[in-house]
């Protein structure tokens, strides 16, 4: 069987404001009604020769990526987290070395959590001739067949055939961005295809590559896993150990410097959604070309991308922009300059624009809480806790609390007392107590909290108690 091994890192920079740091774009459903993580963990069925996936994930995701893997009744493997971001070579290092201990001569397929692939008969297909090339003693990356002259995206170059092996080449190259009169001349020639960052590797030679080029990168990953722990759904790898290693990326660590590097080419319907334009190219248009999603409503309005994730976005008159709505954002930019966004976040989190990096909606291990407003010595909050779940047992220093249910049952500890409130009713939880709210019922609970204080920030919890093992 081939393992897949599905890559969950990523910042949240180049789709903002939809996709923040704590809540990158792999999170999002983007294109349909489940989230690119949940589309990716989809595409490995086992009746189709694949093994259940191994995940590396971000720590800070952990809860998130569990929940959607529940909704959709995917058991990885694994799901490993990453203390920090070394980017994709040490990552992939991980799997390859656990995936060793379990069976030396497996093939493992490594992708991004955040790619679109619409043809699943083309990527089967071309997984399979990857395998076989893989099998046979190579490194194997997947090279898109590029449908136009992308300045965008990375380039291999391909030479002779794999002897043996149909649809299979050596890659003579791999060839950083182009301008567009290079990507040009790559696009006509076709022995260029676009980059997509998928690989079919053989453990034992992607560990004994990595050995080669990059020894104390291999090291740093052993001792990291080796001093792992597991906690609940989760593989803790050592931060120490993980901190030591370089961090790199497969291309740059392995594939351009190993004499194994085989491509497999394919038109499969991929795209990063490295931008709001790369958006706008795969999404279905009206007859104006525009794509729009949500609250929106257009007049004379030709080749936008309009989405609006809260209030009415109404648009007169305008041609190539994107305009993106949240609760708390509003981005325009025209769309050939959508990949520029990346630089305004780096200047919003160097501004210290709370809304560079978190959503207006927080998500828990038990569910989500969402500020509805901030005053002087007063917050009010939305929370929703699903059913069966609970909050820590825990105090506050600085702040007491009125709790009021809209919907569902609440059980509540407060300091000795243990009380059972359904919708309507409230209580009060009194500063420096202790108090745990728990949804015992079939339906999510929904509870506006009302925060009063000298201090309501998240940071003035004490954790008695935690289901979730959060420190």
């Amino acid at each position: 069987m081939i393992h897949p091994v599905i890559l969950s890192g990523g910042s949240g920079t180049r789709l903002w404001p939809m996709s923040r740091s704590r809540y990158p774009k792999q999170l999002l459903a983007l294109t349909g009604e489940r989230s690119l993580l949940q589309e990716t963990a989809r595409r490995f069925p086992a009746d189709a020769g694949f093994a259940p996936p191994v995940i590396i994930a971000n720590e800070e995701h952990r809860f998130i990526i569990a929940e959607q893997l529940r909704e959709i009744g995917v058991v990885p493997d694994a799901l490993i987290l990453e203390p920090v971001g070394r980017n994709t070579a040490p990552a992939a290092a991980i799997a390859a070395l656990r995936l060793s201990q379990i069976e030396p001569d497996a093939l493992m397929l490594v992708l991004p959590s955040d790619h679109a692939i619409v043809d699943l008969a083309a990527f089967r297909a071309a997984t399979k001739r990857a395998a076989a090339a893989a099998s046979a003693g190579h490194l194997v990356t997947f090279g898109i067949t590029p449908e136009r002259p992308e300045t965008g995206y990375g380039y291999i170059s391909r030479g002779r055939p794999i002897e043996g092996i149909d649809g299979a080449f050596a890659v003579t190259g791999f060839v950083e961005k182009p301008d567009p009169a290079t990507a040009e001349r790559y696009v006509a020639s076709g022995d260029y295809f676009w980059n997509s960052g998928i690989f079919l590797f053989p453990v034992a030679l992607y560990l004994a590559e990595i050995e080669r080029l990059r020894p104390e990168m291999l090291a740093a990953c052993r001792q990291a896993l080796e001093g792992a722990r597991t906690d609940a759904d989760f593989v803790r790898l050592d931060k120490q150990a993980f901190a030591a290693s370089p961090g790199d990326s497969i291309d740059y660590a392995v594939m351009e410097h190993t004499a194994r590097a085989a491509v497999v080419p394919v038109a499969m319907g991929w795209s990063d959604l490295g931008s709001w334009d790369a958006l706008w190219e795969m999404a279905a248009k009206d007859a104006r070309g525009n794509v729009l999603a949500g609250n929106v409503v257009a007049e004379a309005t030709s080749n936008c991308y309009l989405r609006s994730e809260a209030g009415l976005v109404a648009a007169i008159g305008v041609e190539d922009l994107v305009v993106v709505a949240t609760s708390d954002a509003v981005m325009v930019a025209p769309r050939d300059r959508t990949q520029e966004v990346k630089i305004l976040v780096s200047r919003l989190l160097a501004e210290r624009h709370d809304e560079a990096d978190a959503l207006p909606t927080v998500h828990r291990p038990w569910g989500t809480y969402r500020s509805l407003h901030v005053g002087e010595r007063v917050q009010v909050k939305h929370i929703m806790v699903r059913p069966g779940a609970k909050l820590s047992l825990q105090m506050h220093h600085h702040r007491a609390e009125h709790w009021v249910v809209v919907q569902g049952t609440a059980r509540i500890v407060r300091g000795n007392e243990e009380m059972v409130l359904t919708e309507d009713q409230s209580t009060y939880i009194p500063l420096g107590t202790r108090h745990r709210l728990e949804n015992p019922g079939k339906i999510p609970l929904h509870v506006i909290e009302v925060q009063s204080g000298s201090y309501l920030g998240e940071d003035d919890i004490v954790r008695f108690e935690d289901n979730y093992g959060r420190e």
